[in-house]
């Protein structure tokens, strides 16, 4: 039943930021740190569905991060939750359709190699 919380942050935080990004990359606005361009920004974002969608998403994998510390040592969450790169990239490569390098790949893996490490070192 733990294993669910874990699932839940990888899945639905991911998730979340995988549908801000497009929400993001749909408004075509050029970003900038003048004000005017910053509030443009931010009501087109707020105006996509997908935005919407990101942030319910990133509040439930937020909640089952809290459920989860609540059971577990810190020491073990975060290194779990680190199997979240390897769903972004698995994410962004199908649902944004972006490219994801070589080298790239090969830090994911080696993130996966170091969560099972410390997951089969938890008992």
């Amino acid at each position: 039943m733990h294993a669910a919380l874990f699932v839940l942050i990888v899945v639905a935080g991911t998730g979340g930021e995988l549908c801000v990004s497009r929400a993001m990359k749909g408004s075509r606005v050029a970003f900038s740190l003048r004000p005017s361009a910053m509030y443009r920004t931010i009501v087109t974002a707020l105006g996509s569905p997908w935005m919407w969608l990101g942030i319910a998403l990133m509040a439930v994998g937020f909640f089952a991060l809290l459920g989860a510390l609540s059971i577990y040592n810190v020491s073990f969450v975060v290194p779990v939750t680190a199997l979240s790169y390897v769903a972004g990239a698995f994410g962004s490569k199908t649902f944004l359709r972006e490219q994801v390098s070589a080298d790239r790949w090969l830090g994911i893996v080696l993130v996966a190699l170091g969560v099972t490490l410390v997951f089969l070192g938890k008992g």
